[in-house]
């Protein structure tokens, strides 16, 4: 019951996106570029929770998603809270290129990119980019216990076992259908499973696209663990976060920021 309420009561999801934004994401950013007053941008921003936060700083804000229904749930649920947000819906790489900004937040997005547009999806980002601006960018790692994204399942028992989206594709297509998944979800799940976002593989990506990489912080503990499950964060410290094959399994959120190369 307490899965479907936060897949299904978007408001509550747009609630608890927020508060781990305000919590989590807001100050990772601040630890490398002041925001009051900045142009910012998430690309992928759903109901746009990961927003609001940074509209609280004085941020002029712009989110961008393909979805038409979270993009009209953004809009309502802004102006709800009596801050100012700018939503459009649209494919990304269609996406106005006439504006620079200073902060880009790519949260759990890249791994939902189909691999052949994964390239042009980053450098089209990079191109929105100020010259000293920074993108936040997180994601799950693609080994780690539900780097699937399998909790988005309706059936309970496929939303609860972790590790099964390594199983090979066409044994992990039968093993949700077994279950009656919608086609959406099954289809949405293989996507992920194509995209494989793995640590080493988005590090090549930011190096193939000209992006710099400013920092890598791994969690055992993703932060937004905490609003959804009551556990506290952590991060995935050394030896461990320096092992190829651990960390890969370990990481249950790896934050970056990007920034341009010269």
């Amino acid at each position: 019951m307490r899965k479907e309420s936060r897949y299904n009561d978007r408001k509550r999801y747009f609630e608890e996106l927020a508060t781990s934004s305000r919590k989590y994401f807001i100050s990772y950013v601040k630890g490398f570029k002041g925001i009051r007053g900045s142009a910012v941008l998430e690309i992928g921003c759903g109901e746009g929770g990961n927003l609001l936060p940074f509209a609280e700083e004085g941020c002029e804000v712009t989110g961008v998603d393909i979805a038409p229904k979270k993009i009209e749930n953004a809009t309502a649920f802004f102006a709800e809270t009596g801050h100012s947000g700018s939503f459009t819906c649209c494919d990304f790489l269609s996406f106005p290129d006439d504006k620079k900004y200073d902060v880009i937040i790519m949260h759990d997005v890249i791994e939902h990119i189909e691999p052949e547009y994964k390239a042009s999806f980053l450098g089209k980002a990079l191109s929105l980019l100020k010259d000293d601006g920074i993108i936040f960018c997180a994601f799950p790692s693609w080994q780690m216990p539900f780097g699937g994204h399998q909790q988005i399942c309706k059936s309970r028992i496929c939303s609860k076992i972790p590790f099964v989206h390594l199983l090979p594709t066409g044994l992990y297509r039968r093993y949700l259908n077994l279950f009656n998944e919608s086609k959406p979800i099954v289809d949405d799940l293989m996507s992920i499973k194509r995209s494989q976002m793995r640590i080493r593989k988005f590090e090549r990506l930011c190096d193939e696209t000209g992006a710099k990489r400013l920092d890598r912080t791994l969690w055992l503990i993703n932060p937004h663990y905490e609003i959804k499950f009551g556990l506290k964060p952590a991060r995935l410290v050394c030896p461990f976060d320096r092992i190829p094959v651990l960390r890969c399994y370990l990481a249950t959120s790896c934050f970056y920021i990007l920034g341009k190369k010269s």
